[in-house]
């Protein structure tokens, strides 16, 4: 199977900027795949760009993955995930919400390791606070929409892997995932067992 990268799913605070960092370290092969952003805000892990920029890259039938949330709108370049593989880099894409996840997947069907990364939310206000975030409470109301989202738009199966980022090291974790990935890779599409959280 020719595999497009890993997508890490999970709510607020569930550890996917940890958990790519140590992928990275772990395997410098594993990068994140910066998504394109028109808006303010946030800039780590976003490439801006002018709506003009978007709307050309739209007319090109570039766009995996378009997204309007927080005033902001968010997208995937097919394109660079192209260039990183050319490059010999694994593309990591976080994703907030499995329609997106399936609009991702719909160019090449069961062609990315999806792995969920989950907390309780407790986790999420204690995780949220310590680091000072000024937005707890609508971090809680994103990981109410992440419940939501997984009984709406996922079943028991759709996900290769649960990881549980409370009870293992970011390190664990990622040996975890590029162990899935090397046997999706090599043997087609087992899926890990577990329930849902």
């Amino acid at each position: 199977m020719s595999l497009q990268g890993v997508v890490l799913y999970g709510p607020p605070a569930s550890g996917k900027d940890t958990v790519t960092a140590a992928l990275n370290r772990l395997d410098p092969r594993f990068a994140l795949l910066p998504k394109l952003k028109v808006g303010t805000g946030r800039a780590a892990g976003y490439e801006f760009v002018t709506s003009e920029h978007l709307d050309k890259l739209r007319s090109e039938g570039r766009l995996l993955v378009e997204t309007r949330r927080y005033g902001n709108v968010y997208a995937i370049d097919c394109q660079a995930i192209e260039t990183r593989h050319a490059a010999g880099y694994v593309p990591i894409v976080h994703m907030g919400n499995i329609p997106d996840l399936r609009r991702l997947l719909a160019r090449v069907p069961d062609s990315w390791l999806r792995v969920l990364l989950w907390v309780q939310r407790e986790v999420t206000e204690q995780r949220s606070q310590a680091r000072g975030d000024t937005d707890t409470t609508k971090r809680l109301a994103a990981w109410d929409e992440t419940v939501e989202d997984l009984g709406a738009n996922a079943d028991a199966g759709f996900f290769h892997l649960r990881l549980h980022t409370d009870q293992l090291s970011p390190d664990a974790a990622a040996k975890e995932i590029t162990s899935a990935y090397d046997r999706l890779r090599t043997a087609g599409c087992p899926h890990e067992e577990g329930s849902h959280p």
